[in-house]
């Protein structure tokens, strides 16, 4: 499975917004400093607007009381948010989610990711996800390259 998502990260370079635990969240920056990161080295954003912008985008989640906390003082499904989030804010995203219940260990059932998804939707043009195929029945439908 690892050579396959590396290939398929190859294929999309530069477009590839991932969220994995192979990619964590910084953990010297806030929540808002790890999404915002994407825009202002990307876009060349200014700190306030980037900084704006996701407080706009962390709302979606009702999760604007975390943007000052760090990686370490976050639950599973608010440091599962905040990657997508920072992946969501690449250009024309290529969404890949890695193992994404390896993240979300408290869900059990993948409809909590399905919701996740939606309110990121107008961010991204497409999301793949990886994971091992005994783990495809927790998708409930989500289409998952499996292994």
């Amino acid at each position: 499975m690892q050579q396959g998502l590396g290939e398929f990260i190859a294929a999309h370079r530069g477009r590839v917004g991932l969220v994995s635990l192979t990619a964590p969240l910084i953990s010297n920056l806030s929540v808002w400093g790890n999404i915002a990161l994407v825009p202002q080295y990307h876009q060349n954003k200014p700190e306030r607007e980037a900084r704006a912008e996701t407080l706009g985008l962390l709302g979606r989640f009702g999760m604007e009381q975390v943007a000052e906390r760090r990686n370490a003082g976050l639950t599973a499904e608010e440091r599962f948010c905040t990657m997508l989030l920072r992946a969501a804010m690449v250009a024309n995203a290529v969404l890949v989610l890695d193992r994404p219940f390896s993240i979300l260990t408290t869900v059990r059932a993948g409809h909590s990711l399905a919701d996740a998804l939606r309110k990121v939707d107008d961010l991204i043009a497409e999301t793949h996800i990886f994971d091992y195929s005994w783990e495809t029945e927790r998708y409930g439908g989500l289409d998952v390259a499996a292994d």
